[in-house]
């Protein structure tokens, strides 16, 4: 039979499997499990060496042992700071003096999701949920980690978003009432909660007023907007606040509230390409706008014992800087040197003391404080490299490239140094595709990339149209019936670096998790002359069953960004344009891989594209991690699974397995 036709016939029943395996979970109200009888890798107890320090590295562990503080907060007093750290496999909770010293362990159960201070400073809550499911338990631990107690058990079906303390009360969301709603609760630290409001889709709560009697709610229009609203927490009633068409975000940079009530501070970019930092007066219900800085905003705080001064970062083309401005004045302090890379703030609400979390390029995650009376700048947590020689990582690149249709694109490109590259030839190249599909490649510490760079491979992170960071327009291009514009724009990027002497072009391989996953199975489908190879962790393959069985927080967003697929004409877009139905086209080896606890991307969508790329002759190794959801949080299952990574890209990306390949430009 020909090839083609045999494909063809392999991958329309892919689709009628995916689509009626998705109709029985659909009807059984959950995702199913994985399909033991496809031959995978799972975890094992095997040696892993590391090699010496200064050595050149035996293997990837040495930097998947690097590690770095997460989220900062800062103890109410100013005195103490609390962070997630990861250094003993998974996230768990630590807090050290403000001034720096010896870290102390707080959380020794399943890593630590989220994280809050209670308003007097005595205690934390924190959840954590079971090997990724995204269905946390909340708890309370003492401050100094002596008393611990369970506040709200894991409800099934129970999908929580944490907002804030109101008094010794919490607030939050959750989807418990019928398992597919945002609903607003309040419960007390006892565990006694109370439902306050009933939601459609998702309302997420934030930042509760002083007087702890108003929360402000976002409601996701997108994943990349929302509209907001003002709840009181006693009558239950809902005020509008900002429902912008076109629509447009309040939400990402957080909000915080003054002192007096009168309102709060927030960004949007409602009426304008990038986010404006802005006060919203409660009383007359209008906004002021108090800097435009032409950039994304990251991360937003209220600094000071007197509240006198406003933090925010700002983010150009991956890379953050720090603002900090006095209220009192209008003037901008001289901002703080700090490494490059992503940056997370916090401010003590008694101290004059702000903290900044730091993830960069070469840094896993440093922590600095500032005070903001001297601007005194004082590192008081540093990353641990692991032995990794921090002049030998590579800094990112920002670069800008023209699609085929005159959108500008932007991307980070890593090169290796010459004491990488066994020769002058110029490096192959693995394009690292975010998540999303509205995030961004930014300048963050990527192990399992760094790894590549030493080993003379180059490494490119795209932001196609539809990432975040480049303004609202941008992040609205592959919408819809768009969606296959952002699968071309990596096509045409790879088509850039034929005329790049540093790369070699013929020698490339995509890789990407999450929407990311989506993107290397469409990209090889789409283009099946472009890639030498894939790596598609737990990606998308069939758009009609994923959308269908998607996690309550993904279908909230999911009709803007990709249409209700209870519509006819969407379920006939996503059957004619998933990558499942075209994956007969395929022609390179992928490998792919899956947590089984995944609540986002269920693990079938993974085990329907290795059926079809096997039954086609397509190499596709698939390795699936049992005790993991959408993405891999536990050091073992890192170990393992990147260490069969590297070794599929190295081996695909040697320069003898390089085969001559149609110019991407002219398909």
């Amino acid at each position: 039979m020909n090839r083609i036709i045999l494909s063809s016939i392999l991958a329309a029943f892919a689709v009628a499997h995916a689509q009626e395996e998705a109709e029985t979970n659909a009807a059984f109200g959950g995702q199913s499990g994985p399909d033991m009888s496809i031959e995978a890798m799972e975890p094992t107890a095997e040696p892993v060496s590391v090699g010496r320090a200064g050595e050149d590295p035996a293997n990837i562990a040495r930097y998947l042992l690097a590690s770095g503080a997460g989220e900062v907060q800062y103890s109410p007093d100013g005195e103490s700071l609390a962070f997630s750290w990861s250094i003993t496999g998974e996230p768990q909770l630590w807090i050290m003096q403000a001034e720096g010293g010896q870290p102390r362990r707080l959380t020794f159960g399943a890593g630590v999701s989220f994280f809050r201070w209670s308003p007097d400073g005595s205690r934390l809550v924190y959840g954590a949920d079971n090997d990724g499911d995204e269905q946390p338990a909340f708890y309370s631990i003492s401050a100094d980690g002596s008393e611990e107690r369970l506040v709200l058990p894991a409800a099934e079906g129970g999908f929580r978003n944490f907002g804030d303390f109101a008094g010794d009360d919490i607030v939050y969301a959750s989807t418990e009432r019928n398992g597919l709603d945002f609903d607003i609760w309040r419960a007390s630290l006892d565990g006694e909660a109370e439902l306050i409001f009933e939601g459609e889709f998702a309302f997420y709560p934030h930042a509760v007023s002083p007087n702890a009697r108003q929360v402000i709610l976002t409601e996701s229009v997108g994943e990349d907007s929302d509209n907001l609203h003002l709840l009181d927490l006693e009558s239950g009633k809902l005020k509008m606040l900002s429902e912008p068409d076109p629509r447009a975000n309040h939400g990402d940079a957080g909000f915080e509230w003054a002192p007096d009530g009168s309102g709060f501070y927030f960004a949007t970019n409602r009426d304008r390409e990038y986010p404006a930092l802005s006060f919203h007066e409660v009383e007359s219900g209008n906004s002021r706008v108090i800097a435009e800085p032409g950039a994304a905003i990251g991360d937003l705080a209220l600094c000071g014992a007197n509240d006198g001064f406003l933090a925010w970062t700002e983010n150009r083309n991956g890379f953050h800087s720090l603002v900090i401005r006095s209220l009192d004045s209008g003037d901008s302090l001289e901002p703080p040197r700090l490494p490059e890379g992503v940056y997370g703030i916090d401010c003590a609400e008694k101290a004059d003391r702000l903290a900044v979390s730091i993830n960069g390029w070469r840094t896993p995650g440093d922590i600095y404080t500032v005070d903001l009376a001297d601007g005194e700048t004082a590192r008081v947590f540093a990353s641990n490299l692991a032995g990794l020689d921090p002049e030998r990582l590579i800094r990112p690149e920002s670069i800008s490239i023209e699609a085929r249709d005159g959108v500008e694109l932007q991307g980070l490109l890593y090169i290796p140094d010459s004491q990488s590259l066994a020769s002058d030839a110029p490096a192959p190249v693995v394009f690292d595709v975010h998540g999303g599909p509205t995030g961004q490649s930014q300048a963050s510490w990527s192990p399992s990339m760094q790894y590549l760079l030493d080993r003379g491979i180059a490494v490119f992170q795209p932001n196609v149209r539809g990432s975040t960071g480049f303004g609202r327009t941008y992040v609205t291009l592959d919408d819809r019936e768009k969606r296959l514009d952002s699968i071309r724009d990596l096509v045409d990027m790879l088509a850039h670096f034929k005329e790049d002497p540093r790369i070699d072009a013929d020698r490339a391989a995509v890789r990407g998790g999450s929407y990311g996953g989506y993107m290397v199975n469409a990209v090889l489908a789409e283009y099946p002359d472009a890639f030498t190879a894939g790596v598609s962790l737990f990606g998308v393959a069939d758009w009609v069953a994923a959308l269908e069985v998607a996690s309550p927080a993904l279908k909230a967003s999911d009709r803007i960004e990709y249409g209700d697929i209870t519509e006819q004409r969407w379920r006939d877009f996503y059957t004619q344009n998933s990558p499942i139905s075209k994956a007969g086209q395929i022609k390179v080896p992928v490998l792919y891989s899956h947590g089984a606890m995944d609540p986002r991307v269920d693990i079938a969508e993974t085990e329907v594209m290795v059926k079809a790329l096997r039954s086609n002759d397509i190499e596709a190794p698939f390795v699936r991690l049992p005790n993991e959801g959408h993405g891999w949080r536990k050091l073992e299952n890192r170990l393992f699974y990147f260490r069969r990574e590297a070794d599929f890209l190295r081996e695909k990306l040697a320069e003898n397995n390089s085969a001559q390949r149609t110019d991407p430009s002219n398909e």
